[in-house]
C-alpha cells in the first residue's frame, strides 16, 4: 500500500499498525482518538470527523490534528486507509474471516495458536510488502565491503543483534553484536568511514542504542537502522533505514510482536551480503560446515 499524498516518504504499512506505533507518543486528546479507532476501526469508516470528535469527547479539529500527527493529509485519507486495510483482511490467505489480536484467559489452545500464527504471518507479509529494496541494497553493499561491522541492540533487540552477528560472522564478516552500552560506545568511538554500524530498536527511541549509533555516525561509519518507526530518533540518525512491521496480540506487545518481521529483514540482508561477497562467503561456509556435524550426538540403535 503506497501512502500517496502523505508527502512524508514513509514506507507503506497498515494504518492500524501505524497508529499502534505512534500511540505512546501522542498527547491525551490525540491519544483518545487513536484508541477509539483501534477499538472499532470498522465503525470509524462510517463516521464523520465531527462525529468521531464527539465520541472521543474532543473535537473535529483534534481529529484532523490526529491524522496529521500520524502522517496523513486529512481525515478522508484516514478513512481510505482503513477501508483498504479492511478489504485486505477480508481476502487474506490465512482465513476467510479476520482473526483478532485478543486472547482471553478462557480461550483454548487452538484459538491461541490461530491468533499468534495469524499475527506473525501478517507482520511478516507487511514487512515484505513495505520493504525498501533500494535501502536494503545499499545496506548490503555497505556491509559486504565494510572493514568492520558493529550491531547495537539492548533487551529483546539485543538478542536480535546477537543473531545478526551469528549470521554475518558465519560468512566471513568482521562483526560484533553489542548489548552493553559502555562496550558499544567504546567500539563506536573506534569506527572509521570504512565501517558500518547497525542499530536495532523496535521503538527507535532506546537511548542505549541511539547513543553508540550516533557516535558511530560522527566517526564517519555508514549507519543502518532497523526499526518499526520510520520517524523515530534512530531512523532520523541513520544513513539507511530498514522498516519492520509488528502485529501485536494479548501478552505480545511491541518488540515481541515484531520479532519475526525483524528477522526477515536480517535474513534478506544476510543473504544479499553473501551474494555480494560470494567467494568469501562460500569459503567461510566451506571451512565451517564440518563443525556442527562433529558436535551432533548420534543416537544409539536399540535392539
Amino acid at each position: 500500500m503506497e501512502r500517496t499524498g502523505a508527502g512524508n516518504g514513509m514506507p507503506p504499512t497498515d494504518v492500524t499498525s501505524l497508529i499502534r506505533t505512534e500511540l505512546p507518543r501522542l498527547a491525551g486528546s490525540l491519544r483518545k482518538v487513536g484508541e477509539l479507532i483501534l477499538a472499532d476501526p470498522a465503525a470509524v469508516t462510517h463516521s464523520s470527523a465531527a462525529e468521531l470528535g464527539r465520541r472521543t469527547g474532543t473535537s473535529q479539529a483534534t481529529v484532523t490534528r490526529f491524522c496529521r500527527a500520524i502522517g496523513l493529509d486529512s481525515y478522508q485519507h484516514l478513512l481510505i486507509e482503513l477501508a483498504q486495510e479492511r478489504g485486505r483482511g477480508e481476502v487474506s490467505d490465512w482465513g476467510s474471516a479476520e482473526i483478532g489480536p485478543e486472547i482471553s484467559p478462557d480461550d483454548d489452545l487452538e484459538r491461541v495458536v490461530a491468533v499468534v500464527g495469524s499475527a506473525d504471518l501478517r507482520a511478516v507479509q507487511q514487512t515484505i510488502d513495505r520493504m525498501d529494496l533500494d535501502a536494503l541494497e545499499r545496506a548490503a553493499q555497505a556491509v559486504a565491503r565494510a572493514r568492520r561491522i558493529d550491531v547495537y541492540g539492548v533487551g529483546g533487540s539485543g538478542a536480535v543483534a546477537q543473531e545478526t552477528e551469528t549470521r554475518l560472522f558465519r560468512i566471513g564478516c568482521s562483526v560484533r553484536g553489542w548489548s552493553e552500552v559502555h562496550g558499544a560506545a567504546t567500539s563506536a568511538a573506534l569506527l572509521t568511514p570504512a565501517d558500518v554500524a547497525i542499530g536495532i530498536s523496535h521503538s527507535g527511541a532506546t537511548r542505549e542504542t541511539i547513543e553508540p549509533f550516533e557516535l558511530a555516525k560522527e566517526r564517519g561509519a555508514t549507519t543502518v537502522a532497523l526499526t518499526s518507526d520510520p520517524r523515530s530518533p534512530l531512523a532520523r540518525a541513520a544513513d539507511i533505514r530498514l522498516i519492520s512491521a509488528t502485529s501485536e496480540t494479548s501478552f505480545r506487545t511491541g518488540s515481541i510482536g515484531g520479532r519475526h518481521s525483524v528477522l526477515v529483514l536480517i535474513d534478506c540482508l544476510y543473504v544479499r551480503v553473501a551474494q555480494l561477497s560470494y567467494q568469501r562467503a562460500s569459503a567461510s561456509l566451506a571451512l565451517t560446515d564440518h563443525i556442527t556435524p562433529q558436535h551432533t550426538v548420534k543416537s544409539r540403535r536399540t535392539r
